[in-house]
């Protein structure tokens, strides 16, 4: 569609429309839109098609298609007529004699979403709905008898074009209603068809390895699993051959279990990425596939897709990558914090078999110290921590803990980006993980940024080497996790792409994701383009790479969506937490100062967004804020700095 709608601003040919857009054209010329000369079909010159934005005041920003040089058209509430963030639109210019360009909505060509969300509420005797993510005000199409023995709150989803009830997901004084909201917001499902469930299902609960003939067996290898306490899904075991320097990396091989458009594969496809919250998981595939046959479990046989690693014990760098079909047996499963007591020399109370993966595991520590080291000289490593959230049974929020990375995950990850590398070296074309080189405006934007907190570094071109400088600066007055996290800001996002344009942030030349086909569809489309180059099947290669490019589109959007649905859940948690606290100071840290400045929780919870509704605050300083507002509809926290 928007590839018709920019076609229209220069003009087409009427035997050029698609016939499904027919309806569409017949609309927009009965608006006068568009027009109709000697047979070719163009824009009026007042008329403009986009994808509109809208803030939480209701205000619209039309971003064209015709023209990207184009300031945004803004949209004043009045002139919305009813589009949402995210939908194509038609929009008409409006004369103004200055300022910004205006516009108003004419025409909705596609909702971005087919449905919103709306919680209910009494006004002028009338039960309304309220839009949870721009607080616009929705008709909803119910009988006023039937919406009056709702309780007030009670939250609905309505459908975008007719504004019928389409579920009732519950009422917002109920904690649990978040994860609800969250889901939808996003339009994810939990839970899988009924068709999909049986096909994961005939699949078993076990491998039985004589089946797999052609497979190469490796179960007498030490293999482990090194996972967050709290995981359920295992998809990578390494084991290091320490004579032979040479690195296992074993991936779950879900690719053996998963048929082109089955019905589990039609689902993952839409989920693209498993979702996770503090009290639960909404997987990619069906648990039965995801937490079982396909997890590489310990004391079971697995299929596995590996990589065998020969290291240089000199240069530390890979001679020679064998990608195997294989079976493995997993003869145990660490956690994070096992892992990181034994890289401290405790050793106490350790069963047998942990005697002989430790012979593996703290030489491949050092070995790995030495890559990474290596590896750091071309790239960067960003100071970071997670915020991990514990809630009780009703979800209601508990606590809070930063979870900084450690050696253990040190060691995990430099693991996989050998496997990742590795499998980005076998393909010419397919699916890469790329990351471009920040814009000099976004650089420009940084370095105004770290001035505020004395970090004065002059812009060069090499960006890399700018970007260490001003690392080392922000060491030395100890504000590094801060800063890294703005240089991450400044930096363009990791996507999805056929074509190899490497990784700047991690200084690779060219780089995929191949180890977690679990959770990531990316990884899954990887293995199935790998096992086709395996066998030398080019029509196998053809068939997965015809649509390739509106796949890694769909699933770089995914990505993002996934971790939205996430931070959602979390800022919903924190403005019930605030919510009670209404009028109380805490202590918290400037992180933004543009346009309405932001600060995060410090104290005994840690992470929440406050929105001050101050003007003035500097970044990084440190400040006591009293909570003002916590609007649980919309997720927000509001403060003003007392000290």
């Amino acid at each position: 569609m928007i590839e018709l709608l920019l076609a229209l601003s220069h003009g087409v040919a009427n035997e050029e429309i698609p016939s499904e857009f027919s309806s569409l054209i017949n609309d927009l010329l009965r608006l006068k839109a568009v027009k109709l000369k000697q047979g070719i079909y163009s824009f009026d010159s007042r008329y403009r098609a986009g994808t509109i934005d809208v803030t939480f005041g209701g205000t619209g920003f039309v971003k064209t298609y015709n023209n990207k040089q184009m300031k945004d058209l803004l949209v004043e509430s009045s002139d919305i007529n009813g589009a949402m963030r995210g939908d194509i639109v038609v929009v008409k210019r409006l004369h103004t004699k200055q300022g910004r360009p205006k516009a108003k909505v004419i025409y909705i060509a596609k909702r971005k979403h087919a449905t919103s969300l709306v919680y209910t509420k009494i006004q002028h005797k009338r039960v309304v709905g309220v839009n949870i993510k721009t607080a616009l005000i929705h008709n909803i199409i119910a009988t006023q008898k039937s919406l009056k023995q709702l309780p007030d709150g009670t939250v609905l989803k309505i459908d975008n074009e007719s504004g019928s009830l389409v579920e009732v997901l519950g009422v917002l004084s109920d904690p649990t209603v978040d994860e609800k909201i969250s889901m939808a917001m996003f339009d994810k499902n939990e839970f899988f068809s009924e068709k999909a469930e049986i096909e994961a299902a005939a699949h078993g609960d076990y491998v039985d390895k004589t089946f797999y003939p052609d497979r190469v067996d490796l179960t007498h290898l030490d293999f482990c699993t090194i996972d967050p306490v709290d995981a359920k899904d295992f998809d990578d075991a390494v084991y290091f051959d320490v004579k032979n320097t040479t690195l296992y990396v074993a991936i779950a091989d879900v690719s053996e279990y998963l048929f082109d458009m089955g019905h589990i594969d039609k689902e993952a496809v839409k989920r693209g990425f498993s979702i996770y919250f503090p009290h639960k998981s909404i997987p990619m595939l069906p648990r039965s596939l995801s937490e079982n046959i396909c997890s590489l479990k310990p004391d079971v046989d697995r299929l596995a897709f590996v990589f065998k690693i020969k290291l240089d014990k000199n240069s530390y760098m890979p001679l020679k990558e064998e990608l195997l079909n294989a079976v493995i047996h997993s003869k145990r499963r660490y956690t994070y914090e096992e892992i990181d007591s034994f890289l401290d020399g405790d050793f106490s109370n350790q069963k047998e078999v942990d005697k002989t993966i430790l012979k593996s595991l703290l030489p491949l520590n050092t070995f790995m110290k030495k890559v990474r080291e290596k590896r750091l000289k071309n790239s960067f490593e960003f100071r970071s921590s997670d915020i991990r959230m514990v809630v009780d049974e009703k979800q209601n929020l508990i606590s809070t803990r930063v979870e900084k990375e450690t050696a253990s995950h040190s060691l995990i990850e430099d693991c996989m980006l050998l496997a990742n590398k590795a499998a980005a070296k076998r393909l010419e074309y397919g699916i890469f993980r790329t990351h471009g080189e920040p814009t000099i405006a976004k650089i420009e934007k940084l370095l105004e940024d770290l001035a505020y907190v004395g970090i004065h570094e002059r812009f060069t071109p090499e960006i890399p080497i700018l970007i260490k400088k001003i690392q080392e600066k922000a060491d030395d007055i100890d504000i590094r996790e801060e800063v890294d996290k703005l240089i991450i800001r400044s930096q363009q996002k990791a996507v999805y792409e056929p074509e190899n344009k490497g990784h700047f942030g991690l200084g690779f030349g060219s780089y995929t994701h191949f180890t977690s086909p679990i959770r990531r569809y990316s990884d899954l489309t990887l293995h199935r383009l790998l096992k086709a180059d395996l066998k030398n099947d080019k029509k196998r290669k053809e068939y997965l790479l015809k649509n390739i490019d509106s796949l890694c589109e769909s699933i770089s959007n995914l990505e993002r969506e996934s971790d939205k649905v996430a931070w959602d859940y979390m800022d919903r948690k924190f403005a019930r937490w605030a919510a009670k606290r209404v009028g109380e100071n805490v202590k918290a840290i400037v992180t933004d100062i543009d346009r309405n400045p932001i600060v995060k929780l410090d104290d005994e919870v840690v992470g929440a967004r406050i929105f001050l509704l101050d003007d003035d605050a500097e970044l990084f300083e440190k400040v006591i804020v009293k909570i003002v507002e916590a609007d649980i509809a919309t997720a927000r926290i509001y403060g003003k700095i007392v000290r």
